[in-house]
């Protein structure tokens, strides 16, 4: 099984503000006078700069075919898979005050080391165990507008690059089961990965078995090359050397 079409067309349904992780502080602050430009992304092999607020505009992206309903609450959703580790730290602003926005559902999902998605395992020609609930989950930002989130570099799939699916929501309401149910969609897009980095975790185990050729950046159906605009995570290494993993750092705003 490979992607379905509802993954190929970008939507533009509303437009919503990202910022590189370095700006996600300054945001909060002198919204009036924020400079409207475009940011600039930092990887692994550079340091953050700090930076005066940015708000840059852009469109949202398609949900895709692999998104469950109900998932779990959590600031971890590894469940025990292999992978190199990957913090996310995701702040959520309002795209017209550039004020942070706190108590929102921010939920993810995506692909293991094999391209396979909890629920939907086999669509990336891997046979292993499927419980529907690995690598997925949410966590609600704090008072900053931040969600951090634990998991691990995401592998590829068949036609796609290696990407993160992710949305925010608001007045959701918590279960006893530990996931949500009901509140407000307000945003669904896609985080992306620097290149350089994507491929040196692809050469190390467990990466090394998926059988699927990748999709590179420059090649993908859905990223449009808009940097940290269009969901381009500013990733910081966490040790010395690629198995130590990374952070991952991005503000979203929405319109709230």
């Amino acid at each position: 099984m490979t992607d379905t079409s509802d993954e190929r067309t970008p939507i533009a349904r509303r437009t919503v503000l990202a910022a590189t992780g370095a700006t996600a502080a300054a945001l909060a602050v002198g919204a009036a006078a924020a400079t409207y430009e475009a940011p600039t992304t930092e990887t692994a092999d550079t340091a953050p700069v700090a930076a005066a607020a940015v708000c840059t505009l852009t469109r949202e992206m398609t949900e895709g075919p692999y998104y469950l309903d109900g998932q779990y609450v959590r600031a971890d959703i590894t469940e025990g898979k292999p992978g190199i580790p990957l913090k996310l730290t995701l702040t959520v602003v309002d795209d017209d005050t550039c004020a942070p926005l706190s108590n929102a559902l921010v939920e993810i999902w995506h692909a293991d080391h094999l391209g396979e998605y909890s629920g939907f395992v086999g669509a990336n020609g891997h046979s292993e165990p499927d419980n529907g609930t690995f690598l997925r989950g949410g966590v609600l930002t704090n008072s900053s507008g931040v969600a951090s989130i634990t998991t691990i570099y995401p592998g590829w799939y068949v036609g796609r690059c290696i990407h993160i699916h992710v949305k925010v929501h608001t007045n959701v309401t918590l279960t006893p089961d530990g996931s949500f149910t009901g509140g407000q969609e307000l945003h669904t897009g896609q985080l992306y990965f620097s290149e350089t980095i994507t491929t040196r975790v692809s050469r190390l185990s467990p990466y090394t078995a998926n059988r699927v050729t990748r999709t590179t950046l420059t090649r993908d159906s859905i990223y449009d090359g808009g940097g940290a605009v269009s969901g381009l995570l500013t990733l910081t290494a966490l040790g010395s050397s690629t198995s130590s993993g990374y952070t991952g750092t991005l503000t979203l705003g929405v319109e709230h």
